[in-house]
């Protein structure tokens, strides 16, 4: 296997803010960063222009390119009817960001997918993906959703039923592993139409969990991002790891992806642990293994 894919990582993974945390992504030899641009100094209300065009001007200096922006906006995703016009606003918004600072990607979490069909949730999850499918759409770009909340199959399903590709899929293995049980080598291929990005992360599932425990869901109480770090640290139900050594199969992994003609990144999530620069530094290595 020959892998020609360039190596991202998520900047706030090293817990240094943007700055540091760009310098080191260029220090571990990553080619691109994927940033979380939702509050505080990535706020698309924050960045001027000038701010933006200074800040892709940074990047570039750098030798690195933005292989992604994180636009997760929590709580239920887009379960909420209510809640959604102020959603969709904002995720256009750090879609027009993700445009400036030269990516056409935004990934993002929209809510466990509900099996029921027919019910309102998943009525209000279709009605806002299609908004922003088409709206991505029509920038030539995408709203990546990640992998793992439901397994791929029901979430081929729900894209599927959607007039665009414009909301695609960003996909991450090790959330299959760990919280739905998913395999991912199939996965990867269920989902080979809409894949556009994909994150490397690896862990290992303790005991078999309820997603809603994880992500939350409308009338459960939401988890938020410390409190699934938390959870995937201690390895009560299941555990975050370096790469190589969860349970993800990255061999069969890389070849799936290469099966299908992905050519995007592969961009490493580290959430977790005493050291994440080093386990950033050494999954670098290890993704290069492959090369």
């Amino acid at each position: 296997m020959q892998l020609n894919n360039k190596i991202g990582v998520i900047v706030d993974s090293f817990g240094l803010g943007v700055t540091e945390g760009l310098r080191k992504a260029r220090e571990v030899g990553a080619d691109g960063v994927q940033i979380y641009a939702v509050s505080g100094e990535m706020d698309p209300a924050v960045l001027t222009a000038s701010k933006r065009r200074e800040l892709r001007s940074f990047i570039e200096g750098l030798g690195l390119e933005v292989s992604a922006l994180c636009g997760d906006l929590a709580g239920h995703g887009f379960q909420d009817a209510a809640a959604n016009p102020a959603k969709i606003e904002k995720s256009k918004r750090i879609l027009e960001l993700a445009l400036d600072l030269g990516t056409n990607i935004v990934t993002t979490h929209i809510g466990i997918v509900p099996e029921d069909k027919n019910g309102p949730i998943y009525a209000a999850m279709q009605q806002a993906c299609e908004e922003l499918g088409t709206y991505a759409k029509s920038l030539d770009a995408y709203f990546a959703i990640e992998t793992g909340p439901e397994p791929a199959a029901h979430l081929k399903s729900f894209l599927d039923t959607l007039s665009t590709n414009g909301v695609s899929v960003n996909f991450d293995p090790a959330n299959m592993v760990m919280v739905t049980g998913d395999d991912p080598v199939q996965g990867v291929h269920l989902l080979k139409d809409y894949i556009v990005h994909t994150h490397v992360k690896d862990g290992r599932r303790h005991r078999p969990i309820d997603p809603k425990e994880v992500y939350g869901y409308l009338g459960y109480t939401p988890m938020d991002h410390e409190a699934i770090a938390d959870m995937a640290a201690s390895g009560s139900a299941f555990e975050e790891l370096p790469l190589g050594e969860g349970n993800v199969d990255f061999n069969a992994y890389f070849q799936a992806l290469q099966a299908i003609g992905y050519q995007g990144y592969l961009t490493i999530e580290r959430e977790v642990g005493a050291d994440p620069a080093a386990d950033i530094s050494k999954a670098v290595q290890f993704i290069r293994k492959f090369r």
